[in-house]
């Protein structure tokens, strides 16, 4: 029984050390997916500024609520 517990362990050890190279690599993957996800926003970003959009005060207007959302809650 202990030889077939030992190996039991060496199939579990196995098993974890697969998966956690697995995941490693797609961890890679997706920070690769990430950076490209950043550069492509980088680029919008630029292209908005360049045609004299302000992203600040866009940004601001969105978290502001509206007037009439204000009405309608009283």
């Amino acid at each position: 029984m202990a030889a077939k517990q030992a190996q039991n362990k060496d199939e579990q050890i196995g098993f974890h050390k697969g998966a956690l190279t697995t995941l490693a690599k797609e961890r890679e993957e997706m920070y690769k997916i990430l950076q490209i996800v950043e550069q492509l926003m980088q680029m919008h970003i630029k292209g908005l500024k360049e045609l004299g959009i302000d992203l600040e005060a866009e940004a601001k207007k969105m978290k502001q609520p509206s007037k009439k959302m204000e009405d309608r809650l009283r």
